[in-house]
């Protein structure tokens, strides 16, 4: 098993990138290995994380600006290569097909429901690691 998980965690409000750490804590699922963190506050920094490799799976802010997660989300699985999982928090319920279309692997409403996020995030990591396993 792998020693720890990446996820790269992208909006531009550090108390959203807060929410997000807290929620998901150490580890989010006891058969996952513990996660460390990786947080971007801006576009540049997310596309040179992801270039640099080693992330496990993102989770990004479909409400960050100027460069929102589900925009954001698209181009990264245009650009790229075995691009990690990647997680939106969408602003509604009614945003899912945004995050269809930014062809996100899953979606949680914002406000961060914690067993939602841990839920969501625990089976795209199951995913990335089996693959890489």
């Amino acid at each position: 098993m792998q020693t720890t998980a990446t996820v790269l965690v992208y909006s531009d409000d550090r108390n959203t990138r807060e929410q997000v750490r807290l929620a998901v804590g150490r580890r989010p699922a006891s058969d996952l290995p513990p996660v460390e963190y990786l947080e971007c506050a801006t576009l540049p920094a997310v596309l040179s994380a992801l270039e640099s490799g080693g992330i496990d799976a993102c989770v990004f802010d479909g409400e960050a600006v100027p460069a929102g997660g589900m925009g954001v989300c698209r181009q990264v699985k245009d650009e790229i290569f075995r691009c990690p999982p990647v997680l939106v928090l969408i602003g509604r319920p009614q945003d899912a097909w945004l995050a269809s279309w930014s062809r996100a692997d899953a979606a949680v409403t914002h406000p961060v429901d914690p067993v939602a996020l841990n839920d969501a995030l625990a089976g795209l990591l199951r995913q990335r690691l089996a693959v890489d396993a």
